[in-house]
């Protein structure tokens, strides 16, 4: 009986050690032996010419595509080795809470309300809030948006600036991506589509667009991209590094050179990194 009892438990005993096994081999597909995991989930924006765009083959285009590629070879990844998630503006804050993704490069303005749920990494881009509108119909004011009708991204710091300073008799009309916007636009549904000067610059530029549309040229606010990291996040110093380095080494000006030459937009000079 007892020779019985201890067959069973070195049975028993073997079967656990084989398990566990098999558990710490699945562990090493996902993390090396230093911690650093096997792919790195970075989120963008799928919808944004010369920022951030799928592309119809399914690669992947823009200035942040760009600049989160440079980031993440020096976190220490292939570019092989990089996921591109898509995270629209209502979704940022919910994905890096979520750990949907490791860092967030999206057109992702830095202010105070999201600093309450997420650290920023840079700031790595200033750009300014503008107006894109048919060609021909430039306002000249902002003053004159009261009573029009704008289309703007629901979640983006750029409708909340519309509501709330710069135009709040304005109609605002909120979609889920600024194509709809630029689709609205196109069709008369709306005045004008309001949201940062790069962005809009990209939709102008595409070939599709070209004299259909113009920027006013109104600097109605200035807008800081930052990377967005979860709260705490040991990441946020080691982006700031990589980011360092690519404004010294000369990448970040040939990138915004490469992405904003074609379509003649004048890009601010890089911004202090941590400030």
């Amino acid at each position: 009986m007892n020779l019985r009892k201890a067959g069973a438990a070195a049975a028993i005993a073997t079967a656990l050690a084989l398990t566990a096994a098999a558990c710490g081999s699945d562990d090493d597909k996902s993390s090396g032996t230093d911690g650093k995991k096997d792919k790195i989930v970075v989120g963008i924006k799928y919808d944004q010419p010369g920022i951030g765009l799928k592309e119809p083959d399914g690669s992947f285009s823009g200035m942040d595509v760009q600049v989160a590629t440079y980031v993440a070879k020096e976190l220490g990844y292939d570019e092989k080795d990089i996921e591109f998630k898509e995270t629209k503006s209502a979704n940022r804050e919910t994905a890096l809470a979520n750990d949907e993704v490791d860092f967030i490069v999206a057109s992702y303005s830095i202010n105070d309300e999201r600093k309450q749920k997420v650290d920023f990494a840079g700031p790595y881009f200033l750009a300014h809030q503008d107006l894109l509108v048919r060609a021909g119909e430039k306002f000249t004011d902002a003053k004159e948006l009261n009573g029009k009708k704008l289309c703007s991204v629901t979640g983006s710091t750029s409708a909340q600036n519309m509501k709330k300073d710069i135009a709040p008799d304005a109609q605002l009309v909120e979609r889920g991506g600024y194509s709809e916007c630029v689709s609205a636009l196109q069709n008369g549904a709306v005045d004008a589509l309001t949201t940062d000067d790069s962005i809009l610059a990209g939709y102008a530029a595409q070939p599709a667009n070209k004299g259909k549309f113009e920027l006013s040229g109104l600097k109605l606010s200035d807008e800081s991209y930052g990377i967005g990291t979860k709260k705490g996040s040991e990441l946020t110093a080691k982006i700031n590094k990589a980011l360092e380095k690519m404004v010294s080494d000369g990448s970040w000006e040939k990138t915004m050179n490469d992405v904003f030459g074609p379509a003649g937009y004048k890009f601010e000079p890089a911004p202090q990194i941590g400030s």
